[in-house]
């Protein structure tokens, strides 16, 4: 091994970018097809891997004239905005455990303009999301789940679900830090605790993170060093609530000659600082407190949008009560 590895850099490792599905999430998918359409260009010039595009979110618990096409990943939608996708970059999708049709609304792949199939679910949900990729790999589609809140699950849940795991056909499992709560040294006992569970399977352990405590960025990079090879990260950390790992970082941090930055940065440019002035995300106080708390952000995004929004104290005040 090199004894300088900063200077290198490791060919497994492949990025997906989440901005267009977890940032969406800050204004409910209305993301208009301009918006998507350069965040895709972006992708595909950038040498990304994958670009997760949405949600296969169900019409019958998210209202069509409430949530924007994002949400649902119509091939109508699709299309219209990345045509029959040209290029090398795959098109993922995430599938949410209890909150997708999955057996009608996901479509043989041979009708899709879908590569990748990444299904979500809390660990209650794991027979429902073994299903869910069953369903999917057999219809043609790559797979990954998704573990979310992974911070707030015991660690002999977490072997039980693993192990379940090991023999369903994804292939990846991703650590995903839902709140924002977890430090460096917690990432690396989880990746490891994923790779020793999946050994011999083939499977990849991925990462996503998000930055409430600003620890996105570094909790990815220790995960990479302990041997995570698919990465997550959204075009200027845009996400829900605080955000998640920036992709400008990521590729800054990578190094593979593969990536190219400044489509990056255009993007950045063009459509993320102008959005600024619209939606909001970033490690402001009360995120801050809901990833020191592991409590999910929700209550801190409520308390964003009210006329108390700068009150922090009372905010933590609040938060804790019940701690």
């Amino acid at each position: 091994m090199t004894k300088a590895p900063w200077v290198t850099y490791r060919p497994e490792i492949q990025v997906l970018d989440a901005t267009i599905r977890d940032g969406g999430l800050l204004n409910d998918h209305l993301l208009d097809d301009g918006f998507v359409a350069a965040c895709y260009r972006a992708c595909v010039d950038a040498g990304i891997d994958a670009m997760e595009i949405g949600y296969k979110g169900s019409g019958k618990v998210f209202a069509k004239d409430r949530f924007g096409a994002w949400k649902f990943c119509s091939e109508d939608d699709l299309r219209r905005v990345i045509g029959d996708n040209d290029s090398s970059l795959k098109i993922a999708v995430m599938a949410d455990a209890g909150k997708t049709d999955w057996r009608t609304d996901i479509l043989p792949k041979q009708q899709s303009v879908i590569d990748v199939v990444r299904v979500a679910c809390y660990i209650h949900q794991i027979p429902e999301a073994i299903d869910m990729i069953r369903d999917a790999t057999e219809k043609g589609y790559e797979t990954t789940c998704n573990l979310m809140a992974i911070s707030t699950v015991h660690e002999s849940e977490i072997d039980q679900a693993l192990e379940v795991l090991r023999d369903a056909p994804c292939s990846t499992v991703v650590v995903v830090d839902s709140f924002g709560s977890l430090y460096g040294e917690q990432i690396r006992l989880l990746v490891e605790r994923y790779q020793r569970a999946l050994e011999g399977t083939g499977k990849e352990v991925g990462i996503h993170a998000h930055n409430n405590q600003q620890l996105a960025f570094s909790n990815t990079i220790e995960a990479i060093i302990h041997g995570a090879n698919r990465i997550d990260a959204t075009m200027g950390g845009m996400g829900r609530g605080a955000g998640n790992c920036s992709m400008e970082l990521l590729l800054g941090f990578l190094r593979n000659p593969k990536f190219h930055i400044r489509p990056v940065w255009q993007f950045i440019q063009e459509h993320i600082v102008p959005l600024r002035a619209k939606a909001e995300w970033g490690a402001l106080p009360p995120y801050i407190i809901a990833g020191q708390l592991n409590q999910h952000p929700r209550a801190a995004i409520a308390w964003l949008a009210g006329d108390q929004r700068d009150q922090c104290l009372d905010f933590y005040d609040k938060a804790t009560a019940d701690v």
